[in-house]
């Protein structure tokens, strides 16, 4: 859905100076409402004039949540100031003032930002329309791309530690029109983040109705990648949220997160101190936020871990590298300990920063930590035993703390309790088990270690691992011709060549190794995506289907209006029978929109292309039928090409 543009404005003909009428109603007819649209925004403008005292809430809510508000101040209308003094009051960005050349000056707000319009015979000068229109498209877009770059609102210049309120917050109950649309689209969001359809996530995000909610849905979407393991990608759609809401604490920690698991891992060009510095300048603008500081400490323990524990190293090797880079381990003690003193319940800090004390203390002998480390165990246990989050990490923490303070008898015990609490999670488990490896490399209180280590192999040799979702090897993502109408004058894709396409299909496919490891995606129109669908079918492939329509009226668009229409239905439904899973359409996963504002087919192909993306962006090839047509025929297929290659 397309940025919001509120315009606050007299209405109707007032006077002017010197007795001149302006007629406000042709101006926002002929100049304000074409420029902004031209920019890429929906208009709204109240139709009727109203009382300051009377604001109206569906105009109360566009004017708090637009993403624009242009204001006109040719006149003292008290209506249009009391507008502005609303969104100054409540949004430091978004804001943009036009006014009329002809009439004097309004002193009172800086002018330097206004844009100057022309008028002849109180109507827009149409001389200078056409320019007027060209400079005001431009610097609505120039107010959009640096309104989060530059405080506008007077109110939050003079005072900048002033935080506008968050965009949920400026909820008016009773406007209806707004929030019963607001409210569809994010019941999809949320159905998508259920079912892990990260794709129709993205989608949906683009489509949000004002920037505020794109920024939160750009957000989720990143997060369901991260969880995904789809760093590169969720990185992507958190700076693209974070472009709109820069301090979004959870945005800056997620993708933290990501550029740590990116650069630890020697992918995509992240230098480590670039993730260190992130969670810096994070700590700048959140300074006593836990979760910060613990994200810099576990960055910190990452990297100090990477450089000991390597394969085909002994354990004295790798206890010996240990103590020699023990300046990344005192870093990320710190950042532990600094988590647990703001926040004392926080206190998975709390048994990390202990943890690595005691290890500091095993491996250097140093005993800066010691009397600290005696103090902060009974804080802990006080913060596990009776903090308010009572998870089921609170027992394992219990646990732990034995691992540094008790015997093999209460290790067991402790571990045992905490395994009864977990509910069989064998994530949970298998994680504090991964923990405990991790010590017994180092040889850091081995007997008790053992211990622990027999009690978690003991519970999940019981429990079955989790059936991990399944993954594609590789996504085949196709875009290609659809046969020749019977009447069509120039042949592009007469049905004589579609026995030729195949074999180009089949041909591409056999060479990139295609089995039942592998997904593909495509429409299922007539021509070119049935024949890669049935080539696919050959080769074992999972195939889906994302259509733009519901399958009838998909089926009479796309397959049966041309050239053996019904031949290429009849393979469809052949098709369809190889099937794992049944055709998706969009009014269904990702609700309707009107067709004169998003292309049904440009919004079906950006389906298409997320959906593949999400599953990993290494693994997407590009397959595609090009018949050397005009750059318009190629003008959906090209984009998407451009947005894969440009990833890999």
């Amino acid at each position: 859905m397309k940025p919001h543009a509120f315009v606050a404005m007299p209405f109707g003909k007032k006077p002017g100076q010197e007795g001149t009428i302006i007629d406000f109603n042709a101006i926002y007819k002929d100049l304000l409402k074409p420029a902004i649209e031209a920019a890429g925004l929906t208009v709204y403008r109240t139709e009727e004039e109203q009382s300051a005292d009377n604001i109206k809430t569906d105009r109360l809510q566009e004017l708090l949540i637009a993403d624009l508000v242009v204001a006109d101040l040719t006149l003292d209308d008290p209506n249009v100031w009391y507008e502005l003094g609303i969104r100054h009051a409540l949004r430091a960005c978004g804001i943009l003032l036009i006014q009329c050349s002809a009439d004097k000056q309004q002193r009172y707000i800086d002018t330097d930002c206004k844009f100057i319009y022309h008028l002849k015979d109180g109507l827009p000068d149409p001389s200078t329309l056409d320019a007027d229109k060209k400079t005001l498209t431009d610097r609505v877009k120039t107010t959009l791309a640096f309104s989060h770059d530059r405080k506008i609102s007077p109110v939050y210049q003079l005072l900048p530690y002033l935080q506008e309120p968050q965009w949920n917050s400026l909820r008016v109950p009773d406007a209806q029109k707004f929030w019963k649309s607001y409210d569809d689209w994010s019941e999809r969001i949320e159905l998508a983040q259920q079912n892990d359809l990260i794709g129709d996530m993205i989608v949906l995000a683009e489509e949000a109705p004002v920037a505020a909610i794109r920024a939160e849905a750009r957000i989720k979407a990143g997060i369901a990648l991260r969880k995904a393991e789809r760093f590169d990608y969720a990185l992507e759609q958190l700076e693209a949220g974070l472009a709109i809401d820069p301090d979004n604490l959870t945005g800056l920690q997620e993708k933290g997160i990501c550029l740590q698991r990116l650069a630890l891992h020697g992918k995509a060009n992240i230098p480590q101190y670039q993730v260190r510095l992130h969670y810096i300048s994070m700590l700048k603008i959140y300074p006593d936020d836990p979760k910060t500081r613990a994200l810099l400490a576990r960055f910190d323990k990452d990297a100090w871990i990477q450089l000991w524990r390597r394969p085909g190293r002994t354990a004295d090797q790798m206890r010996n590298d240990a103590a020699n880079t023990d300046a990344r381990l005192r870093a990320a003690i710190e950042s532990y300990r600094h988590a647990f003193r703001s926040n004392p319940g926080h206190y998975c800090s709390g048994i990390n920063a202990l943890t690595l004390m005691h290890v500091f203390l095993f491996l250097t002998g140093d005993t800066r930590f010691f009397i600290e480390a005696k103090a902060m165990a009974g804080a802990v246990r006080y913060a596990a035993e009776y903090g308010q989050n009572q998870s089921s990490r609170y027992k394992m923490t219990l646990g732990d703390l034995e691992i540094l303070l008790g015997t093999p008898e209460t290790v067991t015990s402790a571990y045992k309790e905490a395994i009864a609490k977990s509910e069989k999670d064998w994530f949970i488990l298998n994680s504090t088990l991964s923990r405990l490896y991790l010590l017994k490399d180092l040889s850091f209180r081995t007997e008790a270690v053992v211990a622990g280590i027999r009690t978690f192999e003991h519970e999940l040799a019981r429990l079955n691992k989790p059936e991990e979702k399944w993954q594609p090897r590789q996504v085949f993502l196709f875009s290609g011709h659809i046969v020749d109408a019977a009447d069509r004058p120039r042949p592009s894709f007469p049905n004589d060549n579609a026995k030729i396409a195949a074999e180009k299909i089949a041909g591409i496919l056999a060479e990139l190794g295609a089995s039942e490891d592998d997904l593909a995606l495509t429409q299922g129109a007539a021509g070119g995506d049935i024949l890669f669908a049935e080539a696919c079918v050959r080769f074992g492939v999972r195939i889906q289907l994302l259509q733009p329509f519901p399958e009838v009226e998909f089926i009479q668009r796309s397959i049966l209006p041309f050239d053996q229409g019904e031949r290429w239905q009849a393979r469809y439904y052949a098709l369809k029978s190889h099937l794992k899973n049944p055709p998706r359409n969009m009014p269904d996963a990702l609700g309707n929109f009107p067709e004169e504002e998003i292309n049904p087919y440009e919004r079906c192909n950006r389906w298409l292309l997320y959906t593949a993306l999400a599953c990993g962006i290494d693994k997407v090839h590009f397959i595609c039928i090009d018949n050397g047509g005009d750059a318009d025929e190629l003008g959906y297929k090209v984009h998407k090409y451009q947005e894969v290659n440009k990833r890999l």
